[in-house]
């Protein structure tokens, strides 16, 4: 009787596994400091934190059809890309001046002696992973680290993944938290939230430009190959390309091609954020950042924020990110998402 109702038993064990299987997934790997993320068996990104960064990422980060909108160097190189600003990786949050300290620039290719001058973000925990039918979410406690390992900063973020049809979406809420002593986010141009984008995403070049590799050797660069080169940046009030730099806007949407592909990448500021609407830091080369702290830098000095949080005061950040494959986003459809996500 056994052995006839064993296969019964094998197949009514497999449906509900199948069954209890949910769209999206995230898995922790201690030995190799990353937690992936997928969607239907199909990697999104991942969050890593390996020894060689000064700070944890979103690395890579994919469209629905699997392509990367994240520059690969110097993490996993890819033909035909820049190799300046070692420490733009992935998608990231952290910022240039805080209590003299820069945690922006920091990476490997900062010379020993340099180091007195710059700050670490450390991965400590993960508070929470859970993966559904909807989404996946995932939790994380970090420390804002003086050279000498002194924490200045507790954070606590939380990542939501999500998928709608050809649209993806990352939405991030940080919480920073002063620990024994008061903190200062001098003004300053190198932050906020940031993403360095695939080459394809760039806007072209057509004049000379220097680039810095990992050991801080600069090369000059008499002409940019801009073959397959499409990107340009759009903001919510209607400027363009690099014009968008140091403007105001509720959000930026990056436009281009990769390959056949037509991309958009989209960030959404929030209106509960210190600084809103968010100054944007978005070079045509390929660094794509909202910085709401820098407000000298681009007013030029009509305007000064200097934020401050004192010991035990707090502080939350939120954003949206989404990438859309296979048509552009419309201004139409931008603010629409804004805002919904300005709704949280």
């Amino acid at each position: 009787m056994l052995i006839k109702t064993f296969p019964v038993l094998l197949l009514a064990l497999s449906l509900f596994q199948a069954h209890a299987q949910t769209k999206y997934s995230i898995v922790e790997n201690r030995a190799e400091k990353r937690i992936d993320i997928a969607v239907d068996g199909k990697p999104f990104t991942s969050y890593i934190y390996p020894g060689v960064l000064m700070k944890p990422v979103l690395y890579p980060v994919r469209t629905t059809k699997g392509t990367l909108v994240t520059r690969g160097w110097p993490l996993d190189p890819r033909p035909e890309e820049r190799v300046d600003h070692p420490h733009h990786v992935g998608m990231w949050f952290n910022y240039g001046n805080v209590n003299g300290l820069d945690f922006w620039n920091n990476s490997t290719a900062i010379p020993p002696e340099r180091k007195k001058d710059f700050g670490t973000i450390k991965h400590v925990a993960v508070e929470k992973i859970k993966a559904s039918n909807k989404n996946a979410e995932l939790a994380v406690l970090k420390d804002w680290q003086s050279p000498d390992g002194k924490s200045l900063l507790k954070e606590n973020t939380q990542y939501i993944f999500s998928e709608e049809g050809q649209k993806r979406s990352i939405e991030m809420t940080t919480k920073l938290t002063a620990l024994d002593e008061d903190v200062s986010f001098s003004d300053n141009k190198e932050g906020l939230i940031g993403i360095r984008i695939a080459r394809e995403l760039e806007h072209p070049s057509d004049k000379p430009e220097i680039f810095t590799d990992a050991n801080g050797n600069p090369t000059t660069v008499s002409k940019l190959d801009n073959d397959k080169v499409t990107g340009k940046y759009r903001s919510s009030e209607g400027i363009e390309g690099d014009e968008v730099w140091g403007t105001r806007g509720k959000w930026v949407n990056l436009i281009g091609k990769i390959g056949n592909e037509p991309v958009s990448l989209l960030i959404l500021d929030n209106p509960k954020n210190i600084g809103y609407p968010t100054y944007w830091h978005a070079r045509g080369y390929g660094l794509f950042a909202a910085n709401p702290l820098g407000q000298k830098e681009f007013s030029k000095g009509k305007e000064t924020l200097n934020f401050k949080l004192k010991a035990g005061e707090s502080v939350t950040f939120r954003y949206k990110v989404i990438i859309s494959s296979g048509a552009e986003l419309s201004d139409a459809e931008a603010n629409a998402a804004f805002q919904e996500f300005s709704k949280k």
